[in-house]
């Protein structure tokens, strides 16, 4: 027998059925509950409401579990590419052999944007965000791509959109960096994978030769992969939203870039290199910080350190870590904030304030450092994040899509004013 949620409203019982996931997980479905009673529910934040069915991503913070379409992130990390996943997250399934190729020759064969964007770029002064940039190039994209805008279009031109943002992204991404450095702008080449051909866009130059170091290849794909996708955060929540009116997939993913850009959102592992930096100019005490962070009439906060929905670990931490090690050491690089980073690393996993209120170093702290220690702009950092949640994004659009889920519209409970007259202005 099904189970059966009931509530019981002015002497009126209704009953709502429960819904139960593949994982277990428990939902009241509440569709109906305007419509029967008359009521709506409330819940700032959305954090109690389920808005969606997703096959995609499943995400236990209690047991500290990650799953893209059944598989265990900690499996994909170590021995998929981000093309790899990328493919599993939008069509649901690991790709055959064939099917990769395909997959990689397509994305390989739209790198290259139009000339005419060059100009756009060119508009924007040194010191525009290029999170801002970026945004705005993707929403250009559609003007260039007019076919995008059908909603009713087939299921082999919504591939063909779906290429051209995931080959283009790195390009505008690396351009929006060269653009602030006022560096000239270098073009994708065919001969690298996608991770190595971003970094080539990134830091090579017209005179000088750049090697493409595996081991960063390695660590850039890895921490692709981690941000892939993370079920209903805000950005997919976003993009889902968005793109139940029917938007073009450019300006959809344009509106998840941008609610990525918000501090509280995208912008964590910025803030953990803004804090190793404000110990450094202090004189680098970890102590005299770590302090600070215990006492609760301190404001300062430790950036990196726990998870909102990771409650005992953060999974994908524990990935980056090895990671984040293995470019340090074969970098060689002597970097103050990076010994920080260290020490304030050995007191979260030692101390017992830590380990009891489960501060751990999460995902944030090493991708912050990993970025910095690859010479990555600190401004760039979010964009990093954008360039690897674009295929998580992008599998929710289409699954949303696919399912012909209602335009998103919220209700809300109205605290204003009651009914009044309009007042001529002479007698206010």
């Amino acid at each position: 027998m099904s189970e059966i949620a009931k509530i019981e409203l002015e002497g009126k019982t209704y009953e709502f059925p429960v819904i139960t996931g593949t994982e277990n997980e428990k939902a009241i479905d509440i569709s109906k509950l305007r419509d029967t009673t008359g009521y709506v529910t409330l819940d700032t934040g959305y954090k109690n409401t389920g808005a969606t069915k997703s096959a995609i991503t499943f995400l236990d913070g209690e047991k500290g579990i990650l799953h893209y379409r059944g598989y265990p992130i900690e499996q994909l990390a170590e021995k998929a590419t981000f093309i790899e996943v990328a493919y599993l997250l939008i069509y649901g399934a690991l790709p055959t052999q064939a099917q990769l190729d395909s997959f990689s020759n397509s994305i390989t064969k739209h790198t290259l944007v139009h000339e005419d964007m060059k100009q756009f770029f060119e508009a924007y002064p040194a010191k525009a965000h290029p999170m801002g940039v970026l945004a705005s190039m993707v929403c250009s994209l559609s003007t260039f791509y007019p076919e995008s805008l059908d909603p009713n279009r087939s299921a082999e031109a919504k591939d063909l959109t779906i290429h051209r943002l995931l080959a283009k992204l790195p390009t505008l991404a690396a351009w929006s960096y060269k653009n602030a450095m006022r560096h000239p702008f270098m073009y994708p080449k065919n001969e690298y994978d996608y991770c190595g051909n971003f970094l080539h866009m990134m830091f090579a130059m017209p005179t000088e030769d750049y090697k493409i170091d595996p081991v960063v290849v390695s660590a850039l794909n890895k921490l692709l992969i981690l941000h892939a996708d993370h079920e209903q955060n805000c950005s997919t929540s976003t993009v889902r939203i968005v793109g139940s009116s029917q938007a073009n997939l450019y300006a959809t993913i344009s509106a998840g870039i941008s609610a990525l850009w918000g501090p509280l959102h995208g912008g964590a592992n910025q803030a953990v290199i803004e804090m190793l930096e404000k110990i450094h100019n202090d004189g680098g005490d970890v102590d005299k910080w770590v302090a600070k962070a215990k006492d609760k009439d301190d404001p300062f906060r430790l950036m990196g350190f726990g998870h909102r929905v990771y409650k005992n670990f953060d999974p994908r931490a524990t990935i980056i870590k090895k990671a984040c090690d293995d470019v340090l050491e074969k970098m060689g690089i002597n970097d103050p904030m990076l010994e920080i980073a260290k020490k304030l690393e050995k007191v979260a996993l030692e101390d017992e304030y830590f380990k009891a209120r489960n501060l751990y170093p999460n995902v944030d702290f090493y991708s912050g450092i990993i970025y910095r220690a690859l010479g990555i702009p600190t401004e760039m950092f979010t964009v990093m994040f954008a360039l690897g949640r674009l295929p998580g994004w992008i599998s929710q659009w289409k699954e949303m899509t696919e399912n012909n889920e209602p335009i998103g519209r919220p209700r809300q409970i109205y605290t204003g004013a009651t009914p009044r007259d309009y007042v001529e202005i002479s007698k206010r």
